[in-house]
């Protein structure tokens, strides 16, 4: 069986969560010869041009980095071609033209932040959280020529507090993706380049609703106040910290601001026998998005039952504590929408 350090690993991704998979391959012995990323991009008020977190855990590794703009770029494709990979290995990058993921004698896979085949996308982690899934997961597959439909390796599953924002499932899977990628490269080299793999289709039963996991937007963000409490809460954590849920304040007069909404929480209590229902905080007159405060409390209604909300952003002023944003504020008299 080839040693770690004779097969030659050309890793491709962009983000933190693709560095937490390549710094377990560097540590763990396995010969990376290059690196491919995202070029440097632009960022922040006076634009500067930063680079890909992956490209900086390479250059202070030694290994070479390839930016291309263009996957099928013929000096690129010559250029990939040349360190003779044994294996690529992706991890949140973009779709690769078949020049690129067949080149490999052990061919490509990806590592997927979800339980293939749900989760198809962009935002795997978002979705799954604002769809108010309980467990999600890790899956590895072979790169075929439709976006995340390849034949997997391996999927381990992940639970999902029923309070777990983005972050947290986040910082969650990349480590559980960093473990299951070593994994699947074993499995792969114990069998040559030909383990035992299953066919998503063969997943997919009848009655199986596949969801997708498409990219997010500004609009995507905005919260439906006409949704149930769950609903809602689901919504608000799934999109929290990055890139945040918000809404629209409305005063009397018409005057609209926004309002990001990083927490909130679900109106429970619980009767003599302990079953948990809404409380209902005298709101079942008041229509969806209505704003209720009580002391240092802020509540906004939603179809059946009020939220809570604990964390905010006003526009043009920073993240704060929903107590800090009544100190001084008059809300009582606007809405949500």
């Amino acid at each position: 069986m080839m040693k770690k350090e004779e097969l030659r690993i050309v890793f491709m991704g962009t983000p933190e969560f693709a560095v937490t998979t390549l710094k377990a391959l560097v540590d763990d012995g396995y010969n990376v010869v290059a690196v491919v990323t995202q070029p440097d991009k632009p960022v922040g008020r006076h634009q500067t041009l930063t680079p890909p977190a992956v490209k900086l855990y390479a250059m202070e590794k030694g290994i070479d980095v390839l930016q291309p703009e263009k996957m099928k770029d013929p000096d690129f494709v010559e250029t990939l071609a040349a360190y003779h990979a044994d294996l690529q290995v992706v991890v949140a990058f973009r779709m690769l033209p078949e020049v690129v993921w067949a080149m490999p004698r052990y061919g490509t896979f990806n590592v997927h932040a979800s339980l293939l085949p749900q989760y198809r996308g962009a935002a795997p982690i978002n979705w799954a959280i604002i769809n108010g899934e309980r467990v999600t997961g890790i899956t590895t597959f072979f790169l075929d020529h439709e976006i995340d439909t390849g034949k997997v390796i391996i999927q381990e599953s992940y639970v999902i507090p029923d309070d777990a924002d983005v972050e947290y499932v986040y910082n969650g899977l990349m480590n559980l993706g960093a473990e299951v990628c070593l994994k699947t490269i074993e499995r792969i080299v114990a069998t040559d380049g030909q383990p035992t793999t299953v066919s998503q289709k063969e997943m997919v039963d009848g009655d199986t609703t596949v969801k997708p996991a498409p990219k997010i937007f500004k609009d995507t963000c905005r919260i439906d106040w006409n949704k149930s409490a769950k609903q809602v809460y689901d919504f608000i954590r799934g999109l929290s910290p990055v890139p945040g849920a918000w809404t629209t304040l409305v005063t009397p007069d018409g005057k609209e601001s926004i309002l990001k909404i990083y927490k909130a929480a679900k109106c429970e209590s619980k009767d003599a026998a302990g079953t948990k229902y809404a409380e209902p905080l005298h709101t079942h007159d008041l229509a969806p998005g209505t704003i209720l405060v009580e002391g240092k409390h802020l509540y906004i209604q939603c179809a059946d039952a009020p939220l809570e909300i604990q964390e905010l952003q006003p526009s043009g002023k920073r993240k704060m504590k929903s107590c800090d944003y009544l100190n001084g504020m008059h809300v009582s008299k606007k809405s949500a929408r």
